[in-house]
């Protein structure tokens, strides 16, 4: 019989948490399975999550949604994390984050370059020839 509900001073079982934020009940088990989740047990050695997991959970996805992996999410919230080796963690993952941005803008560049474009072939637009000089590093096709 699977736990799914409330049936505990303000706790919930696996099901009732993994629907609250729309998850599947093995994404519980292996953020678990990771040390990231730590739920009490039942009698019956049911998971029962009270309301520091449900904000865990929240945590747990926010990062996620920021771009941070799991690993980085464990090493974040480890009881053990100082404020030096959080800021250290965020650093680099600041510094990843910028380079992705970089990345997008640099392909969002291109893109609109050629919806600027009036020429049938992309490859004799002015900005496309531009971006690509600048990335091969010719000057022959500025």
């Amino acid at each position: 019989m699977k736990s799914s509900g409330d049936s505990g001073a303000g706790t919930t079982g696996i099901g009732g948490l993994a629907a609250r934020f729309g998850l599947a009940t093995h994404v519980l088990r292996h953020w678990e399975s990771m040390g990231l989740l730590c739920p009490a047990r039942d009698a019956g050695g049911r998971r029962r999550y009270g309301p520091e997991d449900v904000t865990r959970v929240a945590t747990i996805l926010t990062l996620k949604q920021a771009g941070l992996g799991l690993d980085t999410i464990r090493s974040l919230l480890a009881a053990t994390a100082d404020r030096a080796a959080r800021h250290a963690i965020l650093r680099a993952e600041a510094e990843r984050l910028r380079a992705t941005i970089a990345a997008a803008r640099a392909s969002l560049e291109l893109v609109e370059a050629g919806l600027d474009c009036a020429y049938e072939d992309a490859g004799r637009c002015p900005g496309h020839r531009r971006l690509i000089a600048e990335r091969i590093g010719s000057p022959a096709l500025r």
